[in-house]
């Protein structure tokens, strides 16, 4: 959905529609999108400044960094963007230290689809995790932690602990 900044009306223009996205276009590569993603947005010109205002909700689903095991993650985000005109991007480097977050919009166009694209991107966590306190996966048996009682991880820490506590006694 293209906006034509030169026609948004002077009190702005309110957007609530489902956007339908691909899940290859998402930065998290195991994400799947499990609905559409339901947008609400304002859009106000003041001066050459366009104002954003957005909010997003959707459901993915993603693979847990620490257990493999798929789970549904729900976004309910907002968020608020200004843009400024191409022609302004060419003095960006004498822009106030404000203006250094705000975004550019070419040839008198936004892309609604893009600003949506790039806001769900940016939800993503850098290790997508099932529970803050996954143990993820069994270093000796392979089986998920939270599965099964898994026997092996206590007896590996006192493992690994081991040569440690020989270290300590040695140097006593």
């Amino acid at each position: 959905m293209i906006i034509d900044v030169e026609k948004l009306p002077k009190e702005g223009r309110k957007i609530s529609e489902d956007f339908e996205f691909l899940s290859v276009a998402l930065i998290e590569e195991s994400a799947v999108f499990l609905k559409p993603v339901h947008t609400e947005l304002t859009m106000k010109k003041e001066g050459e400044e366009i104002l954003i205002k957005g909010k997003i909700i959707t459901c993915f689903s993603l693979i847990c960094s620490r257990c493999l095991v798929p789970f549904e993650s729900f976004v309910d985000s907002k968020f608020d963007l200004i843009y400024l005109p191409e022609e302004l991007e060419l003095i960006q480097d004498k822009l106030e230290s404000d203006d250094i977050n705000k975004l550019f919009y070419y040839n008198g166009k936004i892309d609604i689809e893009e600003v949506i694209l790039e806001q769900l991107n940016l939800v993503f966590p850098a290790k997508p995790l099932c529970s803050d306190d996954c143990q993820g996966i069994c270093p000796v048996c392979g089986k998920v932690i939270r599965d099964s009682e898994c026997v092996c991880v206590t007896k590996n820490s006192a493992l690994r602990l081991k040569k440690l506590k020989m270290f300590i006694k040695e140097k006593s």
